[in-house]
């Protein structure tokens, strides 16, 4: 048992009647577990759970009809809706209960571009949302005490953060199983969104994206390699985006003339999924991309602690016109942290003077290889 540190603040929005708690996060990413696990213990009344893969439940709660709704949460304190995004209006049928029953509503889905659209805006200013990432390194840290610390990182940077790929016992079954979610799971997905016209192209896109992780990502040229248009390729990474396959960040800018703001990286939500899009789980010793993984792991760990604390935080990378840069810049409360990351420790990372410079209250931290554990334990 994983104990996932959104738990206490997702059990205490199970009581907050009047608004709808919306839980996000990617397939296999613990959603359906820890729901479960809140319903097993919670003491706040009669919970019952539905899984929105059930066309029963697709019929019942796809209707908008108070009765049927009525009868199906008769005696409930609490409905939770696991994959909500499967059902034809539920954003209606949520607010049917929420308004008209003394029951409270919670959906999860693997999929914002679909459940946010059915639920923005008859429960406009009535959601809590909260977003489960795979594992953090906070929550699984214990598990890799008996390691060397060189043998954890070169473990999570190989096979990621999902909790089936942190049970299972070697590395074949972890391979297998990320080759198989990327197969299954990822593939049926893209499948069944009507705006994907060419689904082999997709992961095509995801493969030119794997190999430049850690680079800005030029559209036109991704749309020149796959021969697709460009507004193509601009609403392919915004559905794998939703669907919380990668995350994309942004240049950070002051408005300085040398700063480049108008350009995106695309980093993997985790880093076995990426590996399983190129095909290679080798050893980071015999790798020529350890730099890029530890950098889109570090990132998306930085994410995870963001959310997992209920803290508002936005992410950027920072560049300027004559190649000074950094990898990650934090903008919280008015402050800015910038990290910069080495895989290797014998590599030191210094301040470049333009930032120094153009934000001397902004603060300045290079990461390297296992030291980030302890910071990121902190």
């Amino acid at each position: 048992m994983i104990e996932r540190k959104l738990r206490n603040a997702l059990e205490k929005s199970f009581l907050q009647k009047d608004m709808v708690t919306l839980l996000f996060g990617s397939r296999q990413s613990g959603k359906t577990t820890l729901l479960k696990e809140i319903i097993a213990d919670f003491k706040g009344g009669e919970v019952e759970y539905f899984s929105g893969d059930d066309l029963f439940v697709q019929e019942t709660f796809g209707r908008n009809s108070l009765d049927p709704l009525r009868r199906a949460v008769s005696g409930k304190d609490i409905i939770v809706i696991d994959e909500a995004q499967r059902i034809a209006n539920i954003g209606l049928s949520a607010k049917l209960i929420v308004d008209e029953l003394p029951v409270k509503v919670v959906l999860s889905g693997s999929s914002s571009f679909e459940l946010s659209d059915k639920v923005s805006e008859p429960l406009t200013g009535r959601t809590k949302t909260f977003h489960l990432h795979p594992l953090s390194w906070e929550e699984v840290s214990s598990r890799y005490r008996k390691m060397l610390p060189a043998d954890a990182l070169d473990d999570v940077l190989r096979f990621g953060m999902y909790p089936k790929a942190q049970t299972l016992g070697n590395d074949t079954e972890k391979e297998s199983y990320l080759s198989e979610y990327l197969g299954n799971y990822l593939s049926r997905d893209i499948l069944m969104f009507g705006q994907v016209r060419k689904p082999k192209k997709v992961l095509d896109l995801l493969s030119l994206l794997a190999l430049q992780v850690g680079n800005e990502v030029s559209v036109a040229e991704l749309s020149r390699t796959l021969s697709l248009s460009q507004p193509t390729v601009e609403r392919y990474l915004d559905i794998l985006e939703k669907m919380f396959v990668i995350i994309n960040v942004r240049g950070f800018s002051r408005n300085l003339r040398k700063e480049i703001s108008k350009t995106s990286k695309y980093y993997f939500v985790d880093t076995g999924l990426r590996n399983a899009v190129i095909r290679n789980f080798n050893p980071m010793r015999l790798r020529n991309d350890a730099g890029a993984l530890f950098e889109n792991w570090f990132v998306v760990e930085r994410m995870k602690a963001a959310d997992n604390a209920m803290r508002p935080t936005n992410f950027y990378f920072w560049r300027t016109y004559d190649q000074q840069e950094i990898d990650l810049i934090e903008e919280r409360e008015g402050t800015l942290v910038g990290y910069e990351c080495k895989y290797s420790s014998k590599k030191v990372a210094k301040i470049p003077g333009g930032w120094a410079a153009s934000y001397p209250d902004a603060k300045f931290i290079p990461v390297s290889g296992v030291e980030a554990f302890s910071f990121l334990e902190k």
